[in-house]
C-alpha cells in the first residue's frame, strides 16, 4: 500500500495539471480590467467545457484524499 499510494499521487498531480491547464484562457485575469465586453468571462460553462471543469474538479478531491491517505499510512 505504501508502495502504490506516491504513484497513484503523481499520476493525479500529472491529470490534474492536464486539466488546469486545457481551461479555457479567456476569462483569464485581462477579463477583470479592460475588456470590451461588460460579461466577459463570465459566462456559463457548457458541453465539453463544463465536462473539463467537472472532471478537474474530481480529479483535484481525488487528489486530496489520497495525499490524506499517504499521510496517515506513514
Amino acid at each position: 500500500m505504501a508502495t502504490i499510494l506516491p504513484i497513484i499521487q503523481i499520476a493525479l498531480s500529472v491529470i490534474l495539471v492536464a486539466g488546469i491547464l486545457l481551461q479555457n484562457r479567456s476569462a483569464g485575469i485581462g477579463a477583470l480590467g479592460g475588456s470590451d465586453s461588460v460579461d466577459a468571462g463570465f459566462g456559463t460553462r457548457r458541453g465539453p467545457e463544463k465536462t473539463l471543469f467537472i472532471a478537474t474538479v474530481v480529479v483535484a478531491v481525488l487528489f486530496i484524499i489520497v495525499s490524506f491517505i499517504s499521510f496517515i499510512a506513514r
